[in-house]
């Protein structure tokens, strides 16, 4: 049996006791479970050779790192992971956040190498599954590979969501489209969209969005005084969600084409409409 770590050594072929004993973080899951995550039934399991392995991690603790050995793909069971690349001169760019029911370590199979890493940004847990299962014929569990699909394109939806994000000028907007995107991931998940609880810290955000870490502050400042949110540290309140929504539709801060007093938040939303119109109409 392959050893199914995630961590950068090469496979060896251990059984799972052995496995277990060796790192306690590491148990034995269950298929169903796992495709109750993803979407599916408790009957679609079925009897199966797939080994599922339940990890959990601590806040700040790697699930696996950029260029290691590949042989797992991860499914967030609980918690939120920060997925990034370190460039040669030390800087750290994030890529984006991992949240309940979604993928990590798929980009890997093509490479059988990790090309990013990942780190628990709160307590959290993952199923594991070896990337030999997922490449088994899928007649050989059909339903397993029906919820790994759409995990995967989920997955792919919200990488154009960040190049989505990336192409608005303004970093009111960016932050904008990133917090609508977040509330209908929360929303995805039976969570609430309008009031949550940032599990990254604002110099990640500022990462994701390609802007500096000063830059994030002041715009969710600038969303606060417009009326649309309500902040406090990392506890966020959408107080006007169509006014954020208006505005992320929009590629440029308000305030470079009007005069208006954009700290009503009447304004600043009829104005984020007004955008967007003229936007859809050029």
């Amino acid at each position: 049996m392959t050893d199914f770590t995630g961590v950068g050594s090469a496979p060896t072929q251990v059984s799972n006791v052995t496995r277990f004993q060796r790192d306690r973080r590491i148990e034995p899951g269950c298929l169903s479970d796992l495709l109750q995550l993803l979407g599916g039934g408790p009957a679609d399991a079925g009897p199966s050779p797939v080994m599922v392995s339940l990890r959990r991690l601590h806040t700040g603790e790697t699930l696996f790192h950029q260029g290691a050995h590949a042989d797992t793909v991860y499914f967030v069971r609980a918690g939120t992971f920060k997925t990034f690349c370190t460039a040669e001169d030390g800087y750290e760019q994030v890529l984006g956040f991992t949240g309940r029911a979604e993928v990590l370590g798929f980009d890997a199979i093509c490479m059988g190498q990790h090309p990013t890493a990942a780190v628990a940004l709160e307590e959290s847990s993952v199923y594991g599954l070896p990337m030999r299962d997922l490449l088994a014929p899928s007649a050989r569990l059909p339903a397993l590979h029906r919820v790994v699909t759409l995990a995967v394109s989920r997955a792919l939806t919200y990488q154009s969501e960040l190049a989505d994000v990336m192409a608005a000028v303004a970093a009111e907007v960016r932050l904008a489209r990133f917090l609508v995107q977040l509330s209908q991931r929360m929303a995805a998940c039976g969570q609430s969209p309008r009031r949550f609880h940032l599990r990254m810290r604002r110099r990640d955000i500022a990462s994701h969005l390609g802007v500096a870490h000063e830059t994030v502050s002041r715009s969710f400042q600038a969303l606060v005084k417009w009326g649309l949110l309500e902040v406090a540290n990392r506890e966020v309140g959408i107080l006007d969600m169509d006014g954020l929504r208006s505005l992320s539709r929009s590629t440029r801060r308000p305030a470079e084409d009007t005069g208006h007093d954009l700290h009503r938040p009447a304004v600043a939303a009829a104005l984020g409409r007004r955008l967007a119109t003229a936007a859809a109409a050029a």
